[in-house]
């Protein structure tokens, strides 16, 4: 390398020499070059002999690289002429051996940028401010680039290691016989690996030669295409950066928040044209549900999947579609509770509270029995268990709207039943959110921390139950002082203008649920009873709010169907169809035998016959499971083979409850209500 218009001594070294060994040699190196070219340094033969010496230490470096890299390239040539190796283990040995001949050139290369940056600052002006931002720009960008590399080969370090791991694996597993329970998970595993390289987008790959992509910790694609096609200062793209994708190497991708300058307004795109092509894709699809007669809400499940990840890809705001969906489930059990009043609450509420916790802890000792037999951790045996105890309660909401379920005199309404008994669960659900974190410890302790653990989670019982209690006393005293005022205020206000009225529902609506979540009680419990209280003013008060919130609810209920659908893989489901049947008919019958066995237990014997209709309800899995088990994947407690089983038995037992509700109805409804039932 040639160092024009450089010192003779910087000549001297940057001529022979190659690579330094480690970054502190390196180190040592410059700053003696720094001191003998301002003449601090020692005498001048102790001068010679220290270049002398130097350059004999990095001329020996370099060879020992030569050599290194010649032997690199014999062993690959070995590697590929052996007969006895798979051409997946050639591969893998192969790429092994260029990521150690990458690591070799970039130390090479590192050297030599240190050089010429130690040149452009020896040969700079340190009184021109204009230079040396120049000159501190580009290390900047050096260092940039340097760190992506670095992340990238970590990154390939990392898969390297993965493989190596499971090829030990592999031979342990032929040197021992598989249990029934180990040959499914390895079969799942790789399947899910499939499912992995078919919806990895390698987006960060794709980009990095783009233009409108800058090296940085992450890569920031531009939002405005236009700005590659017309010409543009580097700071006037900086200053209309938008809403830009941030794509970092583990192909995680972010969008802006919070801008630095907040004066000027922002949109964000991508999450816009999101909602439009949902919008618009769930007509058809719901449309074609309703003409081979399944429930729309299918049609928009369909749609989450043609657009999400294992289809089109053409969702790029899955998170904020996600919440936005939330918001569905929100107004659904808010117009639940508004049709369940707080005289049918009272009459069923033993029923609610009784039926969900033995549920519950029937299949928690069923979980923990069949853990045991197949050797399963029981930590994970509990929350798989738990997770399938849950049922979908705007599912079933959606099953029961709009029907016409008066009570038999004497009898208890099934609806009632059924809905209360959901709604416990989802105070389970807030309750075993609340635990999650006990869980995972529990699954590292020692049995000496068993009993700490048993007392922190009958501590948080007790929390849970004395907030719910709370929470109920909070709702007598609105019911008896509050509600009543502030919905007359609210009715005369809106006049003429519906908006007032909309708003303070919803804001009744979102007080109640905040309420909630500060008790660390579930938010869904809130809006549902927002809605049981607002029942109390009357049958034409609930009327009238149903009519201007019904068309909220049922929007955004698309938009969180859809959400479900953008988690569902078809070509995960085909790998192991037989698998994923016989599990998901397993948990909907069980879950139905446990609902008719508890149920028959509590309910009164002039009400038995609608233990076949609740059970059916309940014997499909919530779509609550998808957040607990990507909570128990990153924590630890279930493996990535378990949470997709957990997600495609879930999505399969929600496309079965239609099914199975309709066999229900016809058993055991009298036709004149079947007909407004189904």
């Amino acid at each position: 390398m040639k160092a024009t218009g450089f010192i003779s001594l910087w000549t001297l070294v940057s001529l022979p020499c190659g690579p330094l060994a480690n970054p502190a040699e390196r180190e040592d190196v410059v700053k003696h070059a720094i001191k003998l070219h301002r003449g601090k340094g020692a005498v001048i033969t102790q001068r010679k002999q220290w270049v002398l010496e130097s350059c004999r230490k990095l001329s020996g470096l370099l060879r020992q690289k030569n050599v290194v890299l010649n032997k690199l390239k014999n062993a690959i040539r070995a590697v590929e002429k052996d007969a006895g190796l798979s051409d997946e283990e050639k591969l893998f040995q192969v790429h092994t051996f260029e990521i150690f001949q990458k690591e070799l050139n970039e130390s090479e290369n590192s050297v030599f940028q240190a050089i010429h940056g130690l040149q452009r600052a020896l040969q700079g002006d340190y009184k021109d401010v204009v230079n040396m931002k120049e000159s501190s720009r580009q290390r900047l960008e050096a260092l940039r680039e340097a760190a992506i590399k670095e992340e990238m080969e970590y990154v390939e370090l990392l898969a390297a290691e993965k493989h190596q791991f499971e090829a030990l694996k592999n031979m342990q597993h032929q040197n021992k016989s598989l249990s029934m329970l180990d040959e499914i998970l390895e079969d799942v595993r790789r399947a899910a690996d499939r499912l992995e390289e078919e919806i990895e987008e390698h987006a960060f790959d794709d980009n990095k030669s783009v233009r409108g992509v800058n090296f940085e910790a992450v890569l920031r694609v531009e939002e405005d295409e236009a700005n590659s096609k017309r010409n543009v200062s580097k700071r006037e793209v900086e200053d209309d950066l938008g809403l830009s994708m941030l794509i970092d190497s583990q192909n995680n991708q972010y969008i802006l928040t919070k801008p630095r300058d907040s004066t000027i307004p922002r949109a964000d795109h991508h999450f816009i044209k999101d909602i439009v092509t949902i919008g618009m894709l769930s007509l058809p699809c719901g449309w074609l549900c309703t003409t081979i007669g399944l429930p729309t809400m299918f049609g928009y499940i369909i749609c989450g999947v043609l657009l999400g990840p294992s289809g089109l890809n053409s969702i790029k705001s899955i998170v904020q579609v996600e919440t936005l969906g939330e918001f569905g489930v929100f107004f659904t059990l808010f117009l639940v509770g508004l049709e369940f009043s707080p005289e049918r609450l009272r009459k069923v509420w033993k029923i609610s509270l009784q039926g969900p916790c033995y549920m519950t802890v029937l299949m928690i000792a069923f979980g923990l029995l069949w853990g045991h037999l197949l050797q399963i951790r029981p930590t994970q045996s509990v929350f798989i268990s738990t997770c399938l105890s849950l049922s979908s309660t705007p599912l079933v909401s959606r099953f029961l709207a709009g029907s016409v379920r008066g009570d038999k005199e004497g009898d208890i309404d099934y609806s009632s039943v059924l809905l209360g008994m959901l709604v416990m669960q989802d105070v389970q659900l807030g309750l075993f959110i609340a635990v999650m974190p006990t869980l995972i410890q529990a699954g590292v302790s020692t049995y000496s921390s068993i009993f700490k653990e048993i007392l922190r989670i009958l501590i948080l019982i007790g929390q849970i139950l004395f907030s719910l209690a709370a929470v109920f006393l909070l709702c007598l005293v609105i019911k008896t002082y509050l509600i009543g005022p502030y919905y007359r205020k609210l009715h005369t206000e809106s006049k003429g203008n519906k908006e007032i009225l909309i708003l303070g529902i919803t804001a009744f609506t979102f007080l109640m649920l905040t309420i909630t979540e500060l008790l660390d009680v579930s938010m869904e419990l809130g809006c549902f009873l927002a809605g049981a209280l607002i029942s109390s003013q009357g049958h034409m008060v609930t009327e009238e709010i149903m009519c201007c919130i019904e068309p909220i609810r049922d929007f955004l209920a698309i938009i969180f169907f859809a959400s479900i659908g953008l988690h569902v893989f078809p070509t995960f489901v085909i790998y192991e169809l037989t698998v994923l049947l016989f599990l998901t008919l397993s948990v909907v019958i069980m879950k139905f035998v446990l609902a008719v066995l508890v149920l028959s237990l509590i309910l009164p014997k002039t009400s038995q016959y609608i233990k076949w209709i609740v059970s059916s309800g309940l014997a499909q899995v919530s779509e609550f499971s998808f957040v607990l088990g990507s909570r128990a994947r990153r924590a630890g407690i279930i493996s990535r083979e378990v949470y997709l089983l957990i997600l495609s038995v879930t999505t399969l037992s929600l496309l079965l409850a239609p099914a199975l509700w309709r066999a229900a109805i016809m058993k055991c409804v009298p036709r004149p209500e079947r007909r407004s039932s189904t």
